[in-house]
């Protein structure tokens, strides 16, 4: 596997690819020539930043919840729809949108994703006032829909872009950038919009900084979005990315993909425990302002740099389990430590939360985000591995949609109970259906199917095509590749 620094080139028409895949399979010795293009790093960074943005839209609000509360004039449940909205908005809206990537591209999805994210920050700075709740609820409701396009595409990324030896890796940065925009999310606005009940005019003002600067931010990407992204390399980077591309798009259908992928017992598995786990990490960073306020009066800007604490510490256990994966490909073995690790992490938070001491506060919420934010790409390519060779998209936004369901009920399961009762209550609910998850994937029958093909184990069953078009394209290509390599 080599650089690929030309240009980039559009691929032939459906219509050439048994010519293509002859082509690829004369050289290197009958394996198909694969190649790794320089822009691949452009494309993940640019990525990277407008998911980044997108986050931080997602809890500016929950984090100042208090602030925003008293500015608009509304309870503290309405400003907990201002998160919720983007977990209500991907669940009716993920089938269309992974439809979208399949039958359209990357290219117009990350295009959608990254315009919508900028209109929905410029609707923002026109509900700078108060009574404008409906506004600025409407304007993250359009931040909600860009959502849609940006969650389901790491795992796309990381396939279509990145080696075998790296697309873990590649995945858990593109997720890390979703990751750093709700560490920022924490850190920069209670700077940015102190507490200032007596002086609405200058709270106006200070959300206008927060609020302007993100537009202006989100325009910039989406026009580097434009410039930088394409649909595909050259050369494919993996032997299981140049079996897919042999394969004419007429022969394949969504809606049977969408069966398969129903149908397979393992991902149903992993679709409901990463559900659980994401679903309880949503919880924690939208209701962790409340918690922490609730033990720790007028604490708000410390409650923001535990949130902190707690993503950028998930983003060095994203990393390191990427990197993990990439090295050991010891995916079920990893998700399940991991799951296990997290779940110990939330019941020493939740016993240490009061104590009186934030730097303890700090310390557990580290742990408890290295693990718990460190599954996130853990899941995605979990199960890119089981499903392969359905669509990256298609699981991905299917895993994201449990995580949006789990986390609607869990944040008002929770915020009720914290409200009603105590934060304890809240956090030894998620603590109950984390253990749960830890069953359900301990139940998981680890098949790694992208991993053999890219190591030269064929026995996999194509499924997102027909029996024929399985039986006249694909395997001639794969018997001939391990006949001449």
């Amino acid at each position: 596997m080599v650089e690929d620094g030309g240009e980039e080139e559009a691929e032939g028409e459906s219509g050439e690819m048994p010519a293509a895949a002859a082509a690829m399979l004369s050289a290197a010795g009958g394996r198909p020539e694969t190649r790794l293009s320089r822009r691949r790093l452009a494309v993940l960074a640019v990525f990277s930043c407008y998911s980044l943005v997108n986050a931080f839209q997602w809890i500016q609000y929950s984090i100042l919840s208090n602030v925003f509360a008293g500015f608009y004039g509304v309870s503290f449940t309405q400003i907990d729809w201002l998160s919720m909205v983007y977990m209500v908005a991907y669940v009716p809206l993920i089938l269309p949108a992974t439809w979208l990537l399949d039958a359209r591209g990357l290219r117009l999805t990350a295009l959608l994703g990254a315009g919508l994210n900028g209109l929905g920050a410029w609707l923002k700075c026109a509900s700078l006032a108060p009574g404008r709740y409906p506004l600025t609820l409407a304007a993250q409701a359009v931040c909600a829909v860009a959502q849609v396009f940006i969650l389901g595409l790491p795992s796309r990324i990381a396939s279509v872009w990145f080696g075998p030896t790296e697309v873990s890796t590649a995945c858990a940065v593109a997720v890390l950038g979703n990751q750093l925009g709700t560490a920022i999310g924490f850190l920069l606005p209670p700077v940015l919009v102190p507490n200032t009940p007596n002086d609405i005019s200058l709270m106006a003002h200070n959300i206008s900084i927060m609020f302007y600067g993100t537009a202006i931010v989100s325009t910039l990407l989406f026009f580097l979005t434009g410039v930088v992204f394409e649909e595909k390399p050259k050369y494919p980077p993996s032997h299981s990315q140049a079996v897919l591309q042999t394969m004419p798009p007429e022969d394949y259908s969504y809606k049977q993909s969408i069966i398969n992928l129903f149908k397979n017992i393992p991902f149903v598995l992993l679709l409901i425990s990463y559900g659980i786990m994401t679903g309880a990490f949503y919880s924690v960073s939208t209701l962790l302002n409340q918690m922490v306020v609730t033990h720790y009066e007028g604490e708000e800007v410390n409650a923001g740099r535990i949130g902190l604490t707690l993503v950028v510490a998930g983003m060095v256990g994203s990393i390191i389990c990427g990197l993990w994966l990439d090295y050991t490909k010891t995916y079920k073995q990893t998700t399940l430590i991991v799951y296990v690790l997290s779940f110990i992490g939330l019941l020493v938070f939740t016993f240490t939360l009061d104590l009186g001491y934030l730097i303890v506060v700090f310390v557990t919420g580290g742990v408890l985000g290295f693990f718990m934010t460190g599954y996130l790409p853990l899941g995605f390519e979990f199960a890119v591995e089981i499903t392969y060779p359905e669509s990256e998209g298609t699981s991905s936004g299917l895993l994201n949609a449990s995580a949006q369901i789990f986390g609607i009920v869990f944040t008002l399961v929770q915020g009720k109970l914290t409200t009603d009762y105590s934060p304890r209550a809240g956090n030894l609910f998620l603590c109950a259906w984390i253990f749960v998850g830890i069953i359900l994937t301990a139940l998981i029958k680890s098949d790694l199917r992208r991993h053999n093909v890219n190591s030269g184990i064929m026995n996999l069953d194509v499924k997102a095509v027909s029996g024929d078009s399985f039986t006249m394209i694909v395997l001639p290509y794969l018997n001939a590749w391990l006949l001449l390599a």
